[in-house]
């Protein structure tokens, strides 16, 4: 009994620091399940059954080790993303690198409040409440808030997203049927290759990479803290793709039985919300499948407007931080104000939310060879020789990185109809 008192009292230390590190990769992550990627997960799992299951299960180690290169820049060096290549590659890259960001967090944006818009349009709710009222709610959050505090909402709302793991468990999926399609990925058909890249981009997009890092940088972390802030980092990227895994899951086993590509798959969010209702009810069902919609598009609003703010102070050279007031970095907090407005009144304009959803996820994968190129040199070249990635280590983030963006560019070729 001593001992075991011992070791209860010898971890709670570690624990209370690892608490007070945590956060940033946790919040990203939980942003990285957002409306576009609960979307294509689900027409994934609609179209193709179990068979894309696996991809996202090998995209646990990917979305780790790109995430945690911007753990290491943000502790290395205490400067914000678009600042390091600002500052080792001039402005003409650190724009264009802004504009990647820009392209990506509209698209993000858009999908995001088309979602909740999705869910007010079932329920009844006129769009001017579905779409103002959170709009409203992440102005005053962050206007008001600190970015300790932003972070801990943020995390609190996040963690509804889980409800889909229950959901995936109250559609029982078939374990033979899951095995079984790991043996039978159909990369031949363009349309399955067309849904890997969507996943892909789905998964890995800039405005995680501009987030992560800023964030570090605004709660104060350095070096220091690098361990604690790669677990985090770990423990939102599992979380992440359990989540993804959870919604591919529910739409396989209820509305894509067909498993190869010739299920209409879906159209609307009503048709998504029909996978979550077998199990738990009409009424039920669709109130659970909300909650986490929301959830999630939520906190995706407020990381990506939040990574186009701070982004822009860093290519700027502006203020852009959480912990000043909008009267002393103005242009941060105009900025992320035009990103959550515009947004809401562009979904007046949206129709087919799954197919914009899937698109912008695919764009998201046209990116990847720009804002994964920039994070790698930045990592390997721009950090001090003992924090710069090197050796063994090196070469595995070249190898992953290059397999993912092959199949990702493979996947928006056929999208445009070139393969």
């Amino acid at each position: 009994m001593p001992t075991q008192q011992a070791s209860t009292a010898s971890s709670l230390p570690r624990l209370s620091a690892f608490l007070k590190v945590a956060g940033p990769g946790l919040v990203v992550m939980l942003a990285d399940t957002d409306v576009g990627s609960l979307i294509t997960a689900a027409q994934s799992g609609a179209k193709w059954g179990y068979s894309l299951l696996l991809l996202q299960i090998l995209l646990i180690p990917i979305l780790y080790i790109v995430q945690e290169l911007t753990v290491r820049l943000g502790t290395a060096t205490g400067r914000g993303h678009g600042e390091l290549i600002l500052d080792h590659y001039g402005p003409v890259l650190a724009w264009i690198s802004y504009a990647g960001l820009v392209v990506a967090g509209v698209g993000a944006i858009v999908t995001e409040f088309s979602g909740i818009a999705g869910i007010g349009d079932l329920f009844g709710v006129p769009r001017l409440v579905s779409l103002g009222l959170p709009a409203a709610l992440l102005l005053l959050l962050v206007f008001t808030g600190s970015y300790k505090k932003v972070e801990r909402v943020a995390i609190v709302v996040g963690l509804f997203e889980l409800v889909f793991v229950g959901l995936a468990v109250a559609a029982r999926p078939d374990p033979e049927a899951i095995l079984k399609s790991f043996a039978h990925i159909p990369l031949g058909n363009g349309d399955f290759r067309v849904l890997i890249a969507a996943n892909i981009g789905a998964v890995i997009m800039p405005w995680m990479i501009f987030y992560q890092q800023s964030a570090i940088v605004d709660k104060g972390l350095g070096w220091d803290h690098m361990r604690r802030a790669r677990l985090d980092t770990f423990i939102g990227a599992v979380i992440s793709q359990c989540v993804m895994g959870a919604i591919l899951l529910t739409a396989a086993a209820t509305i894509g039985k067909a498993a190869d590509g010739s299920g209409q798959g879906l159209q609307t969010v009503g048709d998504l919300a029909k996978a979550f209702t077998p199990a738990l009810g009409s009424l039920l069902g669709q109130a659970v499948f909300g909650v986490g919609i929301i959830a999630a598009a939520f906190v995706a609003l407020n990381v990506v407007a939040l990574a186009l703010a701070w982004g822009f102070g860093d290519v700027t050279r502006r203020p852009h931080s959480l912990e000043k007031s909008p009267r002393e970095a103005p242009a941060f907090y105009a900025i992320f104000a035009i990103a959550v407005v515009a947004g809401a009144i562009t979904v007046q304009l949206v129709s087919n939310l799954v197919a914009l959803n899937v698109a912008v996820e695919v764009m998201n994968a046209l990116l990847l060879p720009l804002a994964l190129g920039l994070l790698i040199l930045l990592a390997t070249r721009a950090l001090p020789e003992d924090k710069r990635v090197k050796g063994a280590y090196k070469w595995v983030v070249y190898a992953i990185a290059g397999l993912t963006i092959a199949f990702a560019m493979v996947g928006v070729l056929d999208a445009i109809g070139l393969i």
